[in-house]
């Protein structure tokens, strides 16, 4: 049997995962994917739509001008290149814990890179998304149902379809289909319908992990396209902000007119142990 190791359980807007303290890199080394599994697995493990684990970016020799470094995964183990819920509820675990800072901007290093986050009054937390490419037009399908999609790139790539009724998306069991040419590392899925003036809602299948109740990049994607439906240039001659409603709950993304990405949302802690899976 495994030696026990500590784990803790947190959420955003119902997006949640298992996260793995490994501070100074001594407690997993290389993260296998069968791990990840069965860590993410929600009758046999713990249950969630990835794993993060915290390390610092010097315990990997990671060359980031930040000191923490979040290791994400799907929950098939694939690795991820970033998680905007997921990077929130890691700034959450460092905050709870005193290993931060919060009246100063947080520096995440990430596979896309460093993004910073802040800690706002009300209890939520904004992470800077980095700069949002909408990178043209694409097609999904749902069984005999075919939309076009707009091809974002948040550091991860992107496929918005707007959509009458979030019921279009059926049950969302199975990878709705897509271009393998133009997205030949797979591809996130939002199906969005239109809530009001700068209001959105939608729902996501996220590549390696299935339907998820939120994504945090996926928010991100849905707000440019609609932005963009709507008319608003790129950038934005003035900060534009949408509320974004998905199953788990709403989040704000604020496209700024130095072109960048702002998520903010809610992020917490439910639970902590220790395992051997």
């Amino acid at each position: 049997m495994a030696e026990p190791y500590p784990f803790l359980k947190g959420h955003g807007t119902e997006n949640d995962f298992v996260l793995l303290p490994d501070h100074d890199g001594t407690v997993h080394g290389a993260l296998s994917p069968e791990r990840v599994v069965a860590l993410c697995d929600r009758r046999a493990g713990i249950g969630g739509d990835g794993v993060l684990r915290v390390v610092r970016t010097a315990a990997l020799g990671i060359d980031q001008d930040a000191e923490w470094f979040m290791d994400y995964r799907n929950s098939d183990g694939s690795l991820s290149e970033m998680c905007g819920n997921g990077i929130r509820v890691f700034a959450r675990h460092l905050a709870d814990e005193g290993l931060v800072d919060l009246s100063v901007p947080l520096p995440v290093g990430t596979r896309d890179g460093v993004k910073v986050l802040r800690f706002d009054d009300d209890g939520t937390i904004t992470a800077d998304m980095g700069r949002p490419r909408v990178l043209g037009e694409s097609k999904i399908a749902v069984d005999a149902r075919t939309w076009p999609a707009a091809h974002v790139d948040m550091g991860n790539p992107h496929a918005v379809a707007f959509v009458d009724s979030l019921d279009d998306a059926g049950r969302l069991f199975d990878e709705p289909s897509y271009d393998a040419a133009t997205y030949p590392h797979g591809v996130n899925i939002e199906f969005v319908a239109r809530r009001g003036e700068r209001h959105v809602a939608f729902r996501v299948h996220e590549r390696g992990s299935g339907e998820t109740r939120s994504c945090g990049t996926g928010a991100c994607a849905v707000m440019v396209a609609a932005a963009v439906a709507d008319g608003v240039a790129q950038p934005p001659a003035d900060d534009v902000t949408y509320r974004v409603d998905v199953p788990g709950g709403t989040l704000a993304v604020t496209w700024t007119a130095t072109d960048r990405a702002l998520l903010a949302g809610p992020a917490v802690i439910v639970a902590r142990g220790t395992t051997t899976l």
